[in-house]
């Protein structure tokens, strides 16, 4: 711990001398200040983890410093230290935000163990800014791979529904990433530091969704041998996505709605109502339309779930998202297996750009899973992809895979994927892809801004 600081204050010069003595044998920085004033200037200049200050000292409390530390300073840890150990006072202090409450003579070996807590806490709280940092650049709208026109709609419709409180509907076929879109827009909305948790609505029944919902009290029913929060309590002042809502029971439709409608419930078996602060998102991959016409969904639950409705298109419909999934699956796969260098080979990339993907990008992602670790030499071929795409033979003509395309939609999606695949294999070298296709490279920039490819 040679990086963790320590500064001590206290205006009687024999107490911080013989703490910082102590602390520096033990390998930990220490500064020494005699008051507030002083140790506010040191926090101006430099960063603590963790600050032990007398409760009484003239010209400023310890109390007052750490208020000030907690406005400036919050991640900072402080130990207040008196010689007037009372009950009253640890609880003030506490209340008060401290991290801890010492009473002089201090126990030095007590000190050593707070500050291996407050060492642990320090690590802690930087691995969760870490997380966070990492998880909004993951499910940031510029991470998120699409160059097609259709997806590009919808990448601009969840950046302006993201900073709104609005309830978003995200609808899709299984696999297109409607999860993936949900995180996107909590992680780019004023709640990304809050939590966002999802429920996939499909796997439980109805029981047990309403008791992950809304939580239980205990006793409530067999095997509820204590109180439990729910999904809605735990993200209290976050995002809660509800997946797959369509198979939502209608009894639990109706706890929905008035969450929705009142921002508040009772857990099961309780009668208390609870009041949180959610914002919902929902996904399905079923025509709720038609449920409602056969009583299987509630219309008004519809109305306040789809404020604003996401159509996440099938990925064989939208084609030009094919290739650079494919490459983005291809680097994500192979660093996960050890830095694994391998390439599709030209067979292979023509069967992979040819299929259609009825399970979409989950489909897509686990077929270049497979491929990855099942291949054994620099190149991905057709040995290493599933019979499904395997049958498409190299003859076939693109559109036997598009018959509802016309001929020049068929001569576009068949240029795009000559210019896609020379670009990668060129390393993305725009003068040697033209040269190759046999155009000249103000030409072939022209139709990358065409199709919007960046």
């Amino acid at each position: 711990m040679n990086d963790f600081k320590i500064l001590i204050v206290d205006d009687e010069a024999p107490q911080r001398e013989i703490l910082s003595g102590f602390l520096e044998k033990k390998k930990f920085h220490t500064k020494q200040a005699r008051n507030v004033a002083t140790a506010l200037a040191f926090l101006k200049a430099d960063h603590f983890d963790l600050i032990f200050t007398d409760f009484r000292m003239p010209g400023g409390t310890g109390v007052e410093l750490l208020q000030e530390v907690k406005m400036n300073n919050p991640e900072t840890a402080v130990v207040l230290m008196t010689a007037f150990g009372t009950i009253e006072g640890a609880v003030a202090a506490m209340k008060a935000g401290a991290y801890d409450y010492l009473t002089k003579p201090v126990d030095l070996e007590e000190v050593l163990l707070l500050i291996r807590r407050a060492a642990e806490r320090r690590n802690l709280i930087s691995e969760n800014r870490l997380l966070k940092e990492q998880l909004a650049g993951r499910y940031s709208f510029e991470g998120i791979v699409s160059q097609s026109g259709a997806m590009q709609g919808v990448l601009s419709t969840a950046v302006r529904v993201a900073q709104s409180r609005a309830s978003v509907l995200i609808r899709g076929e299984s696999g297109t990433g409607k999860e993936l879109i949900a995180r996107a827009i909590h992680f780019n909305s004023e709640r990304k530091t809050k939590p966002f948790l999802a429920v996939n609505c499909a796997a439980l029944n109805e029981n047990l969704l309403e008791s992950e919902l809304f939580g239980h009290e205990k006793g409530a029913f067999t095997g509820a041998e204590k109180a439990r929060r729910g999904r809605f309590e735990l993200a209290d002042g976050g995002t809660l996505f509800l997946d797959e809502i369509g198979d939502i029971s209608l009894p639990v439709q109706v706890k929905l709605l008035r969450v929705l409608q009142e921002q508040q419930f009772e857990r099961v078996g309780g009668s208390e109502s609870i009041r949180v602060d959610v914002r919902m998102l929902a996904a399905t991959n079923k025509n709720l339309e038609q449920m409602i016409a056969r009583g299987a969904f509630r219309e008004d639950l519809l109305y306040r779930l789809n404020v604003v409705t996401i159509n996440i298109p099938p990925l064989r419909d939208r084609r030009d998202d094919i290739a650079p999934l494919l490459e983005s699956a291809l680097e994500r796969f192979s660093a996960e297996n050890g830095s694994k260098k391998v390439a599709f080979s030209r067979e292979a990339w023509n069967h992979l750009l040819r299929y259609d993907y009825p399970g979409n990008v989950r489909e897509l992602e686990n077929i270049i899973q497979r491929a990855v670790v099942l291949s054994r030499g620099e190149f991905i071929t057709t040995e290493e992809l599933p019979p499904s795409v395997q049958s498409l033979k190299p003859e076939q003509d693109i559109a036997e895979s598009s018959g509802h395309l016309t001929l020049p939609e068929r001569v576009e999606r068949l240029e795009k994927e000559m210019v896609t695949e020379a670009l990668r294999i060129s390393g993305n070298n725009q003068s040697k892809a033209a040269a190759a296709l046999g155009i000249s490279e103000r030409n072939l920039r022209y139709k990358l801004r065409k199709w919007g490819v960046k």
